[in-house]
């Protein structure tokens, strides 16, 4: 399997800046989908074409079965490749290349090894304690990504999860 993104253009598209626009939390309401909530937000990546999408995913019956993913989709695709995934503790988690399991929230990060092997782009992982929660994950989601909150819309407060809605 050819490698799709090198190291070093995972860590470009990871730290170029993205801008969300006014009201965004609006269009990331999760809405039910099979036993879980979801949803999506495209940012149109200007300069270069193409986009991210940010993914929200929120179990049903566990909360702490959760995934905040940010992807990229070139102008010449329609595949998008996951860059980063924020997972909560739900599962246990195997680095297959460097043989370590463990059972709690992870971070995982696209890397050019686990192309090579021809696994997923963004199988390796590591724990975290930055989060414990689904908010908190998409937190750092926005932080470690280089989001950028629009400077005059009012987001705080907003509810993400259909039941919150009164």
């Amino acid at each position: 399997m050819a490698i799709k993104f090198s190291d070093q253009m995972i860590e470009t598209l990871i730290l170029e800046k993205k801008p969300l626009p006014q009201n965004y939390l609006l269009h990331v309401r999760l809405k039910d989908k099979h036993g879980h909530k979801e949803s999506e937000l495209d940012l149109i990546r200007s300069a270069e074409g193409g986009r991210f999408r940010l993914i929200l995913r929120q179990s049903n019956f566990n909360t702490l079965d959760f995934s905040i993913i940010l992807a990229v989709c070139s102008s010449a695709s329609s595949r998008f490749f996951r860059l980063r995934r924020y997972n909560g503790k739900s599962h246990e988690h195997k680095n297959l290349i460097e043989g370590n399991t463990f059972y709690d929230f992870h971070m995982h990060t696209a890397s050019e090894r686990y192309q090579e092997i021809g696994r997923d782009e963004d199988s390796f992982a590591e724990p975290t304690n930055r989060y414990g929660d689904f908010q908190g994950a998409l937190d750092c989601m926005l932080k470690d990504c280089c989001f950028e909150l629009p400077k005059t819309t009012k987001t705080k407060g907003l509810p993400l999860f259909p039941e919150d809605l009164s």
